[in-house]
């Protein structure tokens, strides 16, 4: 029913396959084949910032028919999300005979589900590809929430609460956070809803609305003037958070948060590398190199990744 050797499955995002594959080969990775966004590779899995979702331990599973593929997957565990790239009918009609999984949209700060939710598809009309077990809690790596669509000024938000759900933290009441590049606010606001104090930092204004809230202070500057060592016990208080969308290129970011690690006067780092045109791979692998960071495109980037690093 399955093959002896390890295979992982690398889902990526909707129009960023090459860039999934170009990470996987510096790495290392024996592709072994490509089907539509799904790489599978030989090997345990590795670390790839541009997969949305890994597959670990995939098979490959013989059927005879529509109703023998639904009994073997039903047979291997309950929930399952169907990638559905090509047979879209056959596909379909197997899934029909699954148990239904339609996962709510969190109302954050709500944790993700904890129920396995396995991975399917199908690669001919004889075989199934499927993994029991995938990295993200979310079918596909597809984080979705209960939008607020009248308070913030945008939707940059839900790129902030997808970031925080998948490492499992978010300020705490009272945390001293520096939103950097905030204008018009979508961070912000999350964050001052959280509890949090802000100092919101960007050469362009706040929305006089997210700017007027309890707990934020605004300063129209550039985020690089700011100097590390001004806080601290000496100054207006170690910084428990640092969050970073500003619009630059990665490399200057990456010098930037040096500054502020070699520094040590802040905790916890949710930042977005953001690439103008090509992606800046080296970079991109600077960051993940740092100790205790991890790196991962998320279902509201765009052609960005996000970076964090907790204490």
């Amino acid at each position: 029913m399955s093959d002896p050797a390890a295979l992982t499955g690398y889902l990526a995002a909707e129009g960023y396959l090459d860039q999934l594959r170009t990470e996987l080969e510096f790495a290392g990775a024996a592709v072994a084949a490509v089907h539509g966004r799904l790489i599978l590779a030989e090997g345990p899995p590795l670390a790839a910032a541009w997969a949305q979702n890994a597959w670990f331990d995939v098979q490959r599973v013989a059927i005879g028919s529509i109703a023998d593929a639904a009994a073997k997957l039903r047979a291997m565990q309950r929930n399952w999300a169907l990638y559905d790239f090509h047979l879209h009918r056959r596909a379909a009609l197997i899934e029909a005979k699954l148990p239904v999984v339609r996962p709510k949209p969190l109302s954050f700060p709500q944790v993700p589900p904890t129920a396995p939710l396995g991975s399917w598809t199908l690669l001919d009309h004889e075989t199934v590809l499927a993994a029991q077990r995938c990295a993200s809690p979310f079918r596909h790596g597809e984080a979705r929430f209960v939008e607020d669509r009248e308070a913030p000024p945008n939707r940059a938000y839900l790129k902030l609460w997808e970031a925080l759900t998948l490492i499992g933290r978010h300020p705490a009441p009272g945390a001293l956070c520096l939103d950097l590049g905030a204008s018009p606010g979508g961070w912000t606001w999350a964050l001052q809803r959280l509890g949090a104090r802000v100092i919101a930092v960007d050469k362009a204004p706040l929305d006089p609305g997210i700017a007027a809230l309890p707990g934020v202070e605004t300063r129209q500057a550039s985020a690089f003037s700011l100097d590390p060592r001004s806080f601290g016990p000496q100054g207006a208080g170690p910084v428990d958070w640092l969050f970073s969308d500003v619009v630059c290129y990665p490399a200057r970011l990456l010098t930037f948060v040096r500054r502020w690690l070699d520094a040590g006067t802040c905790r916890n780092f949710v930042c977005t590398l953001k690439f103008q045109r090509a992606t800046d791979h080296e970079t991109a692998r600077a960051f993940a190199a740092i100790p205790g960071a991890r790196l991962m495109h998320l279902h509201h980037n765009k052609h960005e990744l996000t970076w964090t690093r907790l204490e």
